[in-house]
């Protein structure tokens, strides 16, 4: 893992005529140079071009790009941020400069189309991949050796990493740069940037159908209004299904249509959206924050703040400022967390 004394390190990020700004813009908000005030490793972030400048861009204006592929040769990761015709076969001088690099041990990045470029290398060959779903098809013709899944996020196989669209790359950025940097540098800058910290790269692409607005008179969709609000019990798959008049196949089938994922995934992401809210706003214990989340116990928490977010829940809380009304005198509770005093503290015996 890099830390802030290690020398930057190297990110060349590829452009290329008639790219999409936004495309282009992800790798570089998130590995932006100048944020040494939030405790990062600094970055050495280079834009490359393999044709002559200018370029333009799909949102009508050009840029410049002061670096070309030998950029490659040093950098410590490739991030090819799309490409700009899953058709068209990208020119042979980049796809030798992204099998050295891979060969020496660079980590290769394909966002979106991106992931087009990596697998004409041929390195993403029996390997997991994703792209975005509406070139699917049109990816598994064309590469059918390489393991895609059009239904995530993004995917990892070894030192190769791929995303789906859009959005879903600032998640797969953010992914590596947890890798590189550990999840509470991650969530310092996800934070500064108003974005989720961390979107499992299995989570679904899209959801297939519309969610029910309220007072409609759909089953799974009352159902899912109520699991919102009684997210801290227990739920049995059966039970669900009894509660909208379904066989247990039937309702499974359809809550992953309907929602992108399990039933068990859905509740423990409500839990846990519900115990960050509770750490950074309330001086609850640990153990209280649990429970009134619908953790088994602090243990189950702990250990799916680990698994998720890669931080325990007292690391998470600690990024937060103590919590202070004006003219109190912090107190800390079992967790070490500030808290002002109660009622009740003011009246027990010294």
């Amino acid at each position: 893992m890099h830390n802030p004394a290690d020398p930057p390190l190297r990110i060349a990020v590829i452009a290329f005529d008639g790219i999409s700004p936004f495309h282009l813009s992800v790798p570089l908000l998130v590995f932006d140079e100048q944020r040494q005030d939030l405790g990062l490793p600094s970055f050495q972030v280079r834009v490359c071009a393999f044709e002559q400048p200018p370029l333009r861009t799909s949102a009508g204006f050009d840029i410049t790009v002061h670096h070309d592929l030998s950029e490659l040769r040093d950098a410590d990761v490739i991030i090819m941020p799309s490409w700009r015709d899953s058709l068209e076969r990208p020119p042979q001088a980049l796809l030798d400069e992204l099998c050295n690099a891979h060969q020496r041990g660079a980590r290769l990045v394909g966002l979106c189309l991106g992931a087009f470029v990596l697998a004409e290398t041929g390195l993403l060959d029996d390997h997991k991949a994703t792209t975005h779903w509406h070139w699917a098809q049109a990816f598994t013709e064309k590469y059918p050796r390489v393991a895609l899944d059009a239904t995530v996020l993004y995917a990892e196989a070894g030192t190769l990493l791929t995303s789906a669209g859009t959005v879903a790359g600032l998640d797969c950025c953010l992914y590596l740069l947890q890798q590189l940097c550990g999840a509470q540098s991650t969530h310092k800058l996800a934070r500064r940037l108003v974005i989720a910290p961390h979107r499992s790269g299995g989570q679904a692409q899209f959801i297939e159908r519309p969610m029910p607005q309220a007072g409609e008179q759909d089953r799974m969709g009352q159902l899912l209004q109520w699991l919102g609000q009684n997210f801290t019990r227990d739920h049995s798959l059966d039970a669900l299904a009894e509660r909208v008049t379904m066989s247990r196949r039937s309702f499974t089938r359809h809550f992953r249509q309907l929602t992108g994922t399990t039933v068990g995934q859905w509740l423990q992401d409500r839990r846990l959206s519900q115990a960050q809210r509770l750490l950074e706003t309330s001086p609850l214990s640990i153990e209280t924050i649990a429970a009134e989340s619908g953790f088994a116990s602090a243990l189950s928490m702990r250990q799916c703040f680990n698994a998720t977010l890669r931080l325990s829940p007292s690391a998470y809380r600690a990024q937060f400022p103590p919590l202070q009304c004006p003219g109190s005198e912090p107190r800390r509770c079992a967790t070490g967390r500030s808290r002002t005093p109660t009622h009740q503290d003011q009246q027990s015996p010294q």
